[in-house]
């Protein structure tokens, strides 16, 4: 599985030697000698790959590095490194989201099913972000009536009941769910219902708008 892993890490010679075995495994390496040097560079994120992160770095430390990224955005999985286990650190860190958390010195197999298992989550998290990102530009299209509309359909309301709620003819419903349906490309309530989920809607929906 190609891919680019991202290694930061303040020791050269570690950072040589993890770039000849995962180059040599045919993946795509960038190292870093600090995590400001990351940020400074900040890999793109439609791009498959990962971060492999030492947690204790001199300046910005590794879990002040994914808190970082998290606040950017980023979607890269992350695999911590460190040659000290601290249990807090570690349950931070994947609370926060890491993928992985491993202790040095690594085997060459360890490393690679992890990277490995990184970029498979990466494929899966960018594919849902991209989709999310699209329902949202499509939500945005809506007018005011049609977001209050919409959050009043996917909970299952009817057209006269939504009426009803928003002073409006059944008649006038139908239209509001037509326009709502076409610009949010679906054709049927479950598809819509899909969607509501996905972006948070059914959750976060107030009055009908996200």
């Amino acid at each position: 599985m190609p891919g680019r892993v991202h290694v930061v890490d303040d020791d050269a010679s570690f950072r040589t030697a993890v770039e000849r075995n995962l180059k040599h495994a045919g993946y795509e390496v960038a190292t870093y000698a600090s995590a400001e040097l990351l940020l400074d560079r900040l890999p793109n994120d439609s791009a498959l790959g990962c971060v492999l992160l030492d947690v204790q770095i001199p300046g910005l430390s590794g879990p002040e590095l994914q808190e970082r990224l998290s606040e950017l955005g980023s979607t890269l999985p992350i695999i911590f490194l460190t040659g000290y286990p601290d249990i807090p650190t570690t349950v931070r860190t994947i609370k926060a989201g890491a993928e992985d958390y491993l202790t040095k010195p690594v085997s060459s197999d360890q490393l690679l099913q992890a990277v490995e298992r990184a970029i498979a989550r990466h494929i899966s998290t960018y594919h849902r972000k991209t989709t999310q990102d699209v329902a949202r530009s499509h939500f945005a299209t809506l007018t005011q009536r049609e977001q209050e509309a919409f959050g009043l359909i996917v909970r299952g309301n009817t057209n006269k009941q939504v009426g009803r709620i928003l002073g409006c003819s059944e008649r006038t419903i139908k239209a509001h769910r037509k326009r709502v349906m076409e610009k949010m490309q679906v054709n049927t309530l479950a598809e819509l219902v899909s969607i509501a989920e996905r972006i948070g809607a059914l959750d976060s929906l107030r009055g009908g708008r996200i």
